[in-house]
């Protein structure tokens, strides 16, 4: 019997809902604009399935729902848990186990995300034949959605990842997935990717914000209930945010970035969210044609590896994560015949450096305010950080006087608007990586007396407290006083003869 309220028994009644594609926002109105997150054009329509029935039948079945979990579930004294760690599994890779914290913790869900090409899929295979190795008893089950078995073959065959117990699924249906977790129970399960995964029991476009949120939670179930790990691959927007609802970061367990410059070689995995560890730890690898190699000790990444002093360029140490790694920082000034000089970066913050040659104007008296600046790092490095002020000003002001700084000298302090060069976090950590690569002269800011008294390898320490000091501790002679006009960019003879007629 069916009325104005609905059918009796468990029908189906549809139901209409708009979402955002975005940021998950949902609501029964559409709007151009996400009330949420603010996006244009984002909110979608979708249909979806719900069983209803009579208000007694319903409110009886909550009921012995309820009953029934709550004679189910065993609440404990929380004295009496076990703190024994939960079991981990090894990627293989020590720079991926230290990002997750020691490993893949069993039952738990890990969203890899990161740009197209950038690796995701390649690592991801890697790890599925590196545990499908070290775990020859049981089977891995990598479960791809955007490419068919014999194209995951031959990318396994390039990288040495073709193992016995390596199972190839090319499906997009979830229901197909599950049924194999099931069925082969194996020990990692990896599915590439989310967004191409669909579940029949919603309505929605595959990568939309209803089914990726479906299947995630589904997985997620089947995760927690099997004790099986599961690893996700997740696609970004165009501004770099992880695609779908903004729910799915919060649902998984592990959220990791892989990132990298498409132009280099090196990629690096960062942890977003980590239930399981620390989420300030970073991994680097290398990309090559037979697969990603790790990158234990990435200290040379960054470096020309020139033994000789060259004018222009000066080495910092940043932070990322609990790492320390060398950055070499290299400026080039010309002299410029147009009437805005050019600021050209890579690595390094633009509007940043353009404070930076401002300051070393003002309290440093040297004028590049009318030449051309290029400032790089090597390798595709970043010094965006506050920390690398005083490496960056060494650079310019050994560019503009020809005075190369020496190649065993490294410069790390900030550089306020009145020339004072500011401490910077964790710098003992920064000077034991220096003393570890032979560096023998560190020109940092004024330290505190208790870490003064630390020893650093027989590294000599340049205490300097402005920024007067510190070019003066780099041997960079004084440039004459500043003037009104542009002197320091000399026009040739055609342009000047230009210009005055």
């Amino acid at each position: 019997m069916s009325g104005k309220f609905g059918s009796v028994g468990g029908m189906a009644k549809s139901m209409t809902h708009f979402v955002c594609t975005e940021c998950g926002w949902s609501g029964p109105k559409w709007y151009g604009r996400c009330p949420e997150c603010g996006q244009w054009g984002t909110v979608e329509e979708f249909h979806e399935s719900r069983l209803t029935g009579t208000g007694h039948t319903t409110s009886h079945s909550r009921i012995s729902h309820t009953a029934a979990a709550a004679t189910a579930a065993t609440a404990l004294p929380i004295t009496q848990v076990g703190d024994d760690d939960a079991a981990r599994i090894s990627t293989g890779f020590e720079e991926f186990d230290r990002v997750l914290g020691g490993g893949i913790v069993a039952g738990s869900v890990v969203l890899v995300a990161g740009e197209p090409g950038i690796g995701k899929s390649t690592i991801l295979l890697e790890t599925a034949g590196n545990v499908a190795r070290n775990h020859p008893q049981q089977s891995v089950l990598y479960v791809s959605g955007e490419e068919s078995q014999a194209q995951v073959r031959m990318r396994a065959s390039r990288i040495d990842a073709l193992e016995q117990n390596l199972l190839l699924a090319a499906t997009t249906d979830l229901s197909t997935a599950l049924g194999l977790i099931e069925q082969q129970r194996p020990v990692l399960v990896i599915v590439d990717s989310a967004q191409t995964v669909t579940s029949q029991d919603v309505d929605g476009i595959p990568g939309g914000s209803t089914q990726v949120r479906e299947v995630a939670s589904a997985l997620i179930d089947s995760a927690k209930t099997s004790g099986i790990p599961v690893i996700l691959v997740g696609h970004v927007t165009k501004d770099g945010a992880i695609a779908g609802p903004r729910t799915l970061e919060h649902l998984v367990d592990v959220v990791c970035q892989f990132e990298g410059d498409a132009q280099t070689s090196l990629r690096l995995l960062h942890a977003a969210k980590n239930r399981f560890g620390p989420t300030d730890e970073v991994g680097c690898f290398d990309m090559s044609g037979e697969g990603i190699q790790e990158v234990r000790d990435p200290s040379g990444l960054f470096l020309s590896g020139r033994a000789d002093s060259v004018e222009g360029t000066c080495v910092t140490f940043t932070l990322d994560g609990h790492r320390s790694l060398p950055i070499e920082v290299q400026a080039l000034v010309t002299n410029s015949v147009l009437p805005a000089p050019r600021r050209a970066t890579s690595g390094i913050d633009g509007n940043r450096l353009a404070m930076l040659l401002a300051v070393l104007y003002r309290h440093g008296k040297v004028n590049l305010l009318a030449n051309d600046v290029y400032v790089s790092t090597i390798a595709g490095g970043s010094a965006k950080e506050p920390a690398c002020d005083l490496s960056i000003v060494a650079a310019l002001a050994s560019a503009a006087t020809s005075k190369p700084v020496p190649r065993t000298t490294c410069a790390i302090g900030e550089i306020s608007l009145t020339g004072q060069v500011r401490p910077v976090p964790q710098l003992a950590h920064r000077l034991g990586e220096a003393a570890r690569l032979g560096f023998t002269r560190a020109i940092v800011p004024t330290m505190r007396s208790d870490a003064r008294r630390r020893s650093f390898g027989g590294l000599e320490l340049i205490e300097v407290s402005t920024l007067r000091d510190a070019l003066d501790s780099f041997t960079v002679p004084a440039a004459s006083a500043p003037s009104s006009r542009r002197t320091s960019a000399v026009a040739p003879a055609s342009t000047v003869q230009h210009r005055r007629r």
